[in-house]
């Protein structure tokens, strides 16, 4: 990281879950400035360990966010974390539970007003980045300032997969990045080469609960890729502790991830917790892929 980008502050919009704690802890590491919009029911608190400059705010309050910013000088936030889309645009009263202010307003105006354009995850995405643009304001991937959160090439786990579920693997990865391509979901579950769930608003952890009670016998497989035009800026596939520990009681024994596209953030404890309870986590590389994995 090279002096300049060093002396400017960096932003963060802090959704749900330690990726946004990762890359804070990684732009400290680096004495970068951090300034983090923390998303109200989202966010975890313990991320104002990692900031220079905090404020709580609402999901659609996405002109305070972009003030907050401004007022600190940011020219670069990264969008860290989870939401939870279906809660926020099918429960309740939808858009109008989350009271947005007149830049989300303005930002979304196709979407929830006119119903010009889709809800789809990268219609939502690309409608924020636009709106931050609009400011001077570009977004940026994490892994741009945490590049070690990216998943390496190879089995990961001491456990390794056997033949049933490589051939599961080898079943379910194209499939997964079809679905992909059509931004419905980033990950399927399969067992003995039959597609069982497909991830959609829902989520990943919900996604392998369904799993759970569609097969009751467990020892099925979790593929989780990156969209075929994958923007790193956002919704980038990431495993974390939570998925391994829903696999487990979910019965569970592999995940397919993609190296270099997906972020594995708490990866030692990632990986501890997946040999503890005897699951493989398989991370191809661009030329297996390639040659058909």
């Amino acid at each position: 990281m090279n002096q300049k980008i060093m002396s400017e502050p960096i932003g963060i919009v802090a959704g749900w879950g330690n990726y946004p704690l990762s890359v804070a802890r990684a732009l400290k590491s680096a004495n970068q400035s951090v300034v983090v919009a923390a998303l109200d029911r989202h966010a975890d608190p313990s991320i104002t360990k990692w900031a220079d400059t905090i404020r709580w705010m609402g999901v659609a309050k996405l002109g305070a966010h972009q003030k907050l910013f401004r007022q600190h000088g940011v020219k670069k936030v990264v969008l860290a974390g989870k939401l939870f889309k279906d809660k926020m645009l099918f429960h309740g009263r939808g858009w109008i539970d989350l009271m947005p202010d007149l830049e989300c307003l303005r930002a979304f105006f196709h979407i929830i007003i006119t119903r010009r354009d889709d809800s789809r995850d990268d219609s939502l995405l690309m409608a924020i980045v636009n709106s931050y643009q609009r400011r001077g304001i570009e977004i940026v991937a994490g892994t741009e300032y945490a590049p070690e959160l990216l998943a390496e090439p190879g089995i990961l786990t001491r456990t390794r997969p056997n033949r049933s579920t490589q051939k599961d693997i080898d079943f379910g990865w194209k499939i997964a990045k079809q679905m992909g391509s059509l931004d419905i979901g980033q990950s399927i579950t399969v067992r003995d080469q039959a597609v069982l769930a497909v991830e959609a608003v829902e989520g990943t952890d919900a996604c392998i609960t369904r799993t759970a009670m569609l097969c009751p016998r467990g020892g099925f497989t979790l593929i989780k890729v990156s969209k075929p035009q994958q923007d790193r800026r956002f919704d980038q596939p990431t495993v974390g502790t939570q998925t391994i520990d829903r696999l487990k009681r979910s019965g569970g024994r592999a995940i397919a991830i993609e190296a270099g596209e997906t972020i594995i953030v708490d990866r030692e404890e990632v990986i501890r917790r997946a040999d503890e309870a005897g699951i493989a986590i398989v991370s191809l590389s661009s030329s297996e892929i390639a040659n058909g994995r």
